[in-house]
């Protein structure tokens, strides 16, 4: 039989769900044009790469040259098999890398068609691809810069006070990041120092040399700015650099994609689309 008391205890109490407004409107915009962008030129820097899919390092880069990456296919009898050359390291991807597709459609190519644009060899339609897009990118980058700083986005924002950069509290972040403990309640309404740290170099230091070695594989533009060969110790370093730079932003795409996910997909995806973001507070789960 139930009792007064039964009664009388405090109900707990529910999460609130607060709704703040995180991002703006220019950064929403910019954010999925950036999205686009960096999609297209991947696809087409591929089918750029394919054409000569090798890398050195210095001014000149040929078939005789030593290289420290290539992506090939080697005879086998009737067979051919494909293969990613790094340094001394040969790894066999026969199916992706070198030789891809069945069939009659089995080729011989660094990256295979689904991953190119266009997705048949097109050295010419392949640059107009990446050069449209790479200009839409820098333009639209020049837009949520020149926002981020007249707004001080940057400084508000993304800016990581000096606590937040000590070696304890990088590493208290990264053992929760490890552990897939995210920030709840208040710690919601703003970004961590791994976030900001990462946002940073990307922003300032990786799309800036992806743009400057870009610049510098052009021979219209060498002719015009000779320096930058020598800042960049020739044309085929800032290709390399270049490649690098690409791959390191797609690994920084698939890491952050992934937070996005464990951290709440859909609270994430309404930020970016509607620019509100839902914290709660009082014991809730984000």
């Amino acid at each position: 039989m139930a009792t007064l008391d039964d009664y009388s205890e405090t109900p707990p109490a529910l999460p609130k769900k607060t709704l703040i407004r995180r991002h703006s409107v220019v950064t929403r915009i910019t954010h999925w044009i950036n999205v686009l962008c960096l999609s297209l030129l991947l696809m087409s820097g591929l089918q750029i790469f394919n054409a000569h899919p090798s890398l050195y390092w210095g001014q000149y880069g040929a078939d005789a040259d030593p290289s420290w990456l290539s992506i090939d296919a080697v005879s086998e009898g009737d067979d051919m098999r494909g293969i990613l050359r790094i340094g001394n390291l040969t790894i066999t991807t026969t199916g992706i890398l070198g030789i891809s597709g069945t069939g009659d459609d089995t080729a011989q190519r660094g990256f295979p068609a689904w991953a190119t644009i266009p997705s048949y060899q097109d050295l010419a339609t392949g640059r107009r691809w990446h050069f449209f897009f790479a200009w839409l990118f820098v333009i639209n980058g020049m837009i949520y810069t020149l926002y981020g700083f007249a707004l001080g986005h940057f400084r508000r924002d993304l800016a990581p006070s000096v606590e937040e950069v000590s070696p304890r509290h990088l590493r208290q972040e990264i053992a929760d990041h490890a552990r897939l403990r995210f920030p709840k309640g208040e710690k919601a309404r703003h970004y961590n120092a791994l976030q900001k740290l990462t946002y940073l170099i990307v922003i300032f230091i990786m799309l800036p040399m992806m743009l400057a070695t870009g610049l510098t594989m052009s021979p219209a533009i060498d002719a015009g700015y000779p320096f930058l060969l020598d800042l960049f110790g020739g044309r085929q370093t800032a290709r390399s650099i270049h490649f690098i730079c690409a791959w390191s932003i797609v690994a920084f795409v698939v890491v952050h994609v992934a937070m996005v996910i464990l951290s709440g997909l859909w609270n994430n995806m309404r930020s970016m689309i509607t620019g509100r973001y839902a914290i709660y507070t009082e014991g809730g789960e984000q």
